[in-house]
């Protein structure tokens, strides 16, 4: 049994993540006949015991890291990390680096070295047309390092974002995926067994469910 574990902070739809995974395990169990296991929770015991863990994330990042540190998620993410793959989802990527720039400053997890940038309330594109901010629709993603995260997902696919602060990652060696909205952002990191995304691939259709998909069968090898 593939045991998944989506980590509940109490923030954002975390149930769109768990149905999108439980749908490619069921498309797996057809072609592999093993059965994937899909729980919601902060449990630190069913986590540790999970093969895999996904951490989502959707609204402002003080609250988010208030219920983090509340309930120490922060140490269950980093012992996840430590041992299994771990997907990180939209703010849940933005959780993992060292500070955020949204609500006058807030301090993070610091698994990453880098920080969350504001687009900024008059965010041009390279012609000088205005962009709507907050960033919502559909992005071409260019993956600029090989992982097995992108296996039958071709370069350029669009993915679906929803974000009005971007994730600046100061070791440009662990983006393997970016997107341009006025500014090159990291659509995707890796670090290890961790792989994070701005995007929600719950909520990307084919190219998403695929990346879903790629982690269910992922062992955190970047070979």
């Amino acid at each position: 049994m593939n045991k998944v574990a989506v980590i509940d902070y109490g923030m954002g739809n975390l149930h769109s993540v768990a149905k999108a995974v439980e749908h490619v395990g069921r498309e797996l169990e057809i072609s592999t006949g093993e059965v994937t296991d899909v729980s919601v929770t902060a449990d630190a015991n069913i986590i540790a015991a999970a093969d895999r863990v996904i951490f989502p994330g959707v609204g402002a990042i003080r609250d988010c890291m208030a219920e983090i540190n509340r309930l120490n998620i922060g140490q269950i993410v980093e012992d996840a990390i430590k041992s299994k793959p771990v997907l990180a989802i939209c703010v849940g990527m933005q959780a993992l680096m060292q500070h955020s720039e949204e609500n006058d400053g807030v301090k993070c997890l610091g698994f990453i070295e880098g920080d969350v940038r504001y687009f900024g309330d008059d965010h041009m594109d390279k012609n000088g047309h205005r962009l709507k901010v907050p960033h919502m629709g559909w992005n071409q993603v260019k993956q600029t390092a090989p992982h097995p995260l992108w296996k039958d997902i071709p370069d350029n696919s669009r993915f679906y974002f929803v974000h009005s602060y971007y994730v600046h990652a100061a070791g440009r060696k662990k983006v393997t995926g970016v997107t341009n909205y006025g500014v090159d952002l990291a659509a995707t990191i890796s670090d290890n067994k961790l792989f994070a995304t701005q995007f929600h691939p719950e909520k990307s259709q084919t190219a998403g469910l695929t990346l879903l998909k790629n982690f269910l069968q992922w062992d955190g090898s970047t070979e």
